[in-house]
């Protein structure tokens, strides 16, 4: 069944998919500022972040922080994986995903034509995108369980390597996700309307 368009051709963005996208704004946000003070408390790298975009005050209160965030970021992950599935759009949004569509997108996108006629159909650049980040989502959780549990999930730390190595993972893969949501914000503003459905539904 296609979903309902206006004469613009706007897609109606259902109230699950825009109150779990708002609420993983404030999850990731909360996780990424926690985890970058957390960070800090011993750095993988050499260099740290600025106080100033952490969040926590010290590492016991940015523990906390990070860890209310990502039961939050769980939870609503899993409710919102559960009503795309249940409601087919997971699967009329993100497949199929052809190669040569997306590699017709993606150099259209870096030339600036790449066009935006339809907000109810995904571009192959978009459904690339979505799928690599729920991906990634679900690489930072694994992860993140490893590094605060490492004696209790032995297979997840074998799978990555060790503890030390499951922090690095967790770390490029929290990077990656700081990536994607520069992106992503960057196209909305790009394509406002897109913002102004996200939050109105159409």
């Amino acid at each position: 069944m296609n979903r309902p368009m206006n004469r613009r051709g706007s897609a109606h963005q259902p109230v699950w998919l825009r109150v779990t996208h708002w609420i993983n704004v404030i999850a990731v946000t909360l996780m990424v500022m926690s985890g970058w003070r957390i960070y800090n408390a011993s750095p993988i790298f050499d260099f740290e972040f600025p106080d100033a975009v952490t969040l926590g005050g010290w590492l016991g209160g940015a523990i906390q922080w990070h860890f209310a965030a990502m039961w939050l970021l769980a939870i609503n992950g899993v409710f919102y994986l559960t009503c795309g599935v249940v409601t087919g759009r997971l699967r009329r949004q993100m497949f199929p995903l052809r190669i040569r569509e997306l590699w017709t997108d993606f150099t259209a996108a870096l030339t600036g034509r790449l066009k935006h006629e339809n907000d109810g159909r995904y571009n192959a650049v978009q459904k690339a995108a979505y799928l690599f980040v729920i991906a990634d989502l679900i690489l930072i959780v694994l992860s993140g369980l490893v590094v605060f549990k490492p004696v209790q999930f032995p297979l997840l730390r074998t799978l990555m390597g060790d503890f030390d190595n499951a922090r690095i993972v967790h770390f490029v893969a929290m990077a990656a996700l700081v990536g994607f949501v520069v992106v992503h914000v960057v196209m909305a503003l790009l394509v406002p309307r897109t913002v102004v459905a996200m939050i109105r539904g159409h």
